[in-house]
């Protein structure tokens, strides 16, 4: 009879192990599972993260060459104006003699 018992006694203890490993086996599958999905998060947070810093980082660059164009234009405006108010007054003298030569000279 204690044969007997000693036999049910390892088949109970088989049973128990082997629903352990079951048990055991799927907390792992679980927890792979968990692991797979936060890494899957994260790596959508950093891309969502990169993609913003890079958007900020283009519109920085965009605003600060739009800035340098505006400078460079306005500069090329005032060395324009500046030519064209030297060499009007290099030739108003001769436009105000002509004027006056053409306004004082008769026709007959």
């Amino acid at each position: 009879m204690d044969s007997i018992r000693g036999q049910g006694g390892i088949q109970m203890l088989l049973t128990a192990e082997q629903e352990a490993g079951r048990i055991v086996s799927a907390a792992r599958t679980a927890k792979l599972a968990r692991m797979k999905q936060a890494k899957d998060e994260a790596e959508k947070e950093m891309e969502e993260y990169r993609s913003r810093l890079e958007e900020e980082y283009q519109t920085q660059i965009s605003g600060t060459e739009q800035e340098a164009a505006a400078k460079r234009l306005e500069e090329e405006t005032d060395g324009r104006i500046q030519t064209l108010k030297e060499s009007s007054s290099k030739v108003s003298k001769e436009i105000v003699k002509m004027l006056i030569k053409y306004v004082t000279t008769t026709g007959a």
